[in-house]
């Protein structure tokens, strides 16, 4: 084997690698409320913990919420864990970035 096909099989295995990630299909409860005080969508999953770089899709959560009320429904959440180099690139990415949020302001 030459050097450049050592290379190039070195290349799709370090991009396996950093790709691959683990499925994992988990009960969570959702907490919707669209009120005069409150508007959010939080997500609590039960017996997994979620990490940098990796992913959740919530199944059959509502597309749509009535203005003034509150919802607390049970579903289930696929989340697609990370590998390691890919969670250690996605943390050194994302410090990399934070200081976009300190140009955020407000004139009035």
């Amino acid at each position: 084997m030459n050097g450049w096909m050592v290379g190039g099989i070195a290349l799709v295995l370090l991009a396996v690698w950093i790709g691959w990630r683990r499925r994992v299909t988990v009960p969570c409860e959702l907490d919707l409320a669209a009120t005069e005080d409150t508007f959010h969508a939080h997500v609590s999953l039960n017996g997994v913990q979620v990490n940098e770089g990796d992913s959740v899709l919530v199944h059959r959560a509502p597309t749509r919420i009535a203005l003034g009320s509150t919802q607390r429904l049970s579903s289930t959440a696929t989340v697609s864990q990370a590998s390691w180099p890919r969670r250690v690139l996605v943390r050194v990415l994302g410090t990399s970035g934070i200081t976009d949020l300190y140009e955020v302001g407000f004139e009035g």
